[in-house]
């Protein structure tokens, strides 16, 4: 009879679930597995370095919905995979570690590369286990798929022991489970509805935002139907930007801080009361809105902001109900004059940008370098931003139009997940334009990844805002000098270039876009490196914000 080793039996139990993809370094004990895998079909990526292929992973599984999957040796080969998973974990994604570790004969006694990887992983994670023996492995790698995926999703890890990965088993004593499904969609207390609708119903200034869970439960049709049955604006939260196209009618993005600041009721389906949007609480939010939570996790309903309508179900499930219970219950004209004023000063706001956006100065402003990345990308381009400055403009200023076509690190706001977050978004979808708009020192966090994007032929694009260190450099800022700061103008474009990817030097506005047209007519990865003025600061929350 024929038997298989514990790495032949985790490479096929990953690949009935459903992984088509792995992301990886190569190390012992997990060689074997690694080897497997690619005997079995599956597309293996190597990364320079594991945080990367974390974050790869994670990316992927924002793009395809489902959990990506990544994989490092023993020791530090796993704990430099925490970074990502944390990532994922405060991003509420799902995502599939997995750790080899030292033999389990052996634990506690100082072996090579022994920590306790495990606890490491248990906080970062929804679930996380060590497997001693090699025939539970397909039941527990079914059980972390459906852990990551079932309810909240998020990250999950496996810690697999050398020896569990060595051990032969009889192959007729194996059973993999089915991939797993999903369960139904669980849906809102029926009364709720009713009372959310009533509040909407005689609301003056209401809003609706729209979270990662919008995304998650498939749910971009059901909101932007509900959005146009009842003619409410809407915003969305960084994640789930393109839930509803961004030119919609109901779209105000402009007008972001007063709609907030002004509304009488606020119906949030799928996002979570944290920093990203202050805690739900004043100032940014009315002292005196009431509140329609919708949230697949109970407990999120009333965490930070009491709700005064609490709904737990799936996303998609709740807005279909509501949609229905608003039919003739829901007069669009009502809100007539609040959309108007939104409208105003929509448009007073963009028109004030654009000045910014259509400067021609040198060193390049870079709302103008944002302008040009606007114009230029495809409708349904994927559109990746990590950095600080970058990253605020970029917000402001460039539209997303397709869900789940908008990536940034999330929650957690992890620098250097751009170019391995385009990775992971180009190996999903690579009929897809991708673009990541980087600052430099974001980009130095994980600039190697640019080697595995050439070695295996992933033709991301990289604009690198560079304005020569971390943040800005404005002088009314204190204290000055900043510590630690400055980086140089660094030319990135060669590095690239000597990594066998397409380089691209910009200096001067005009030059952006032939140098776009460039780097994706090269059918190469590339990379454009325009040097911004390092005096422009975009508006941000400060830090110190967060604790009040």
């Amino acid at each position: 009879m024929a038997t298989l080793t514990g790495s032949d039996i985790l490479a096929k139990s990953l690949v009935s679930q459903g992984m088509d993809t792995l992301f990886y370094i190569m190390g012992g004990p997990m060689i074997e597995t690694e080897a497997a895998i690619i005997k079995l079909g599956a597309r293996a990526i190597d990364t320079r370095h594991e945080q990367a292929a974390s974050l790869m992973a994670h990316a992927y599984s924002r793009i395809t919905r489902k959990p990506g999957v990544c994989m490092g040796a023993s020791g530090p080969g796993a704990t430099n995979l925490v970074t990502g998973v944390a990532n994922a974990f405060v991003d509420a994604s799902p995502l599939i570690a997995v750790g080899g570790s030292s033999p389990r004969v052996f634990l506690e006694m100082e072996a090579f590369q022994e920590i306790d990887q495990l606890a490491v992983f248990k906080p970062i994670t929804k679930w996380a286990t060590r497997i001693y023996d090699a025939k539970r492995i397909p039941e527990l790698v079914a059980t972390a798929y459906r852990q990551a995926t079932t309810g909240k999703p998020g990250p999950v890890y496996l810690d697999m022991p050398g020896d569990v990965l060595g051990e032969s088993v009889d192959e007729s004593t194996i059973t993999y489970p089915k991939p797993w499904a999903p369960a139904p969609r669980t849906h809102g207390d029926p009364a709720a509805i009713t009372e959310a609708i009533a509040l909407l119903a005689k609301a003056e200034r209401p809003l609706i935002l729209g979270g990662s869970g919008v995304w998650w439960s498939d749910a971009a049709a059901a909101f932007q139907a509900f959005v146009e049955a009842t003619g409410i604006p809407f915003y969305t939260t960084p994640i789930s930007r393109g839930t509803v196209p961004e030119d919609h009618e109901l779209a105000f993005l402009n007008a972001r801080a007063k709609a907030f600041s002004e509304v009488d009721v606020l119906l949030a389906v799928g996002t979570r009361f944290n920093f990203v949007i202050q805690f739900g609480r004043p100032p940014r939010f009315a002292a005196d809105a009431k509140i329609v939570h919708v949230d697949v996790n109970p407990t999120e309903l009333n965490h930070n902001r009491q709700a005064d309508v609490p709904i737990a179900g799936d996303a998609r499930a709740v807005l279909e109900q509501l949609t229905r219970e608003a039919r003739g219950k829901i007069d669009k004209n009502r809100y007539s004059r609040w959309v108007s004023k939104l409208k105003v000063l929509d448009t007073e706001k963009a028109s004030e940008m654009d000045k910014q956006m259509s400067s021609e100065d040198t060193p390049i402003h870079p709302l103008r370098l944002c302008k040009e990345v606007r114009d230029f990308v495809k409708r349904d381009a994927i559109l990746v931003v990590d950095g600080q400055e970058i990253l605020n403009f970029g917000r402001q200023s460039i539209p997303t139009f397709v869900p789940g076509h908008r990536l940034n690190s999330g929650a957690f706001g992890t620098m250097g997940t751009g170019l391995p977050f385009g990775n992971g978004a180009k190996v999903a979808k690579p009929d897809k334009q991708v673009l990541v708009l980087h600052g430099d020192g974001s980009f130095g966090i994980n600039a190697m990844e640019i080697d595995t994007a050439v070695r295996h032929r992933i033709n991301t694009v990289v604009v690198i805002s560079n304005n020569g260190g971390w943040t800005a450099n404005a002088p009314w800022q204190l204290p000055l000098p900043k510590p630690g700061r400055t980086l140089g103008f660094t030319r990135y474009d060669r590095v690239a270039m000597d990594l066998g990817a397409h380089g691209e030097f910009v200096e001067k506005p005009s030059e952006i876009r032939p140098a776009l047209e460039r780097a994706y007519a090269s059918g190469k990865p590339a990379l454009v490196n325009v040097i911004t003025d390092d005096q422009a600061r975009a508006s941000t929350v400060r830090f110190s914000a967060y604790q009040t």
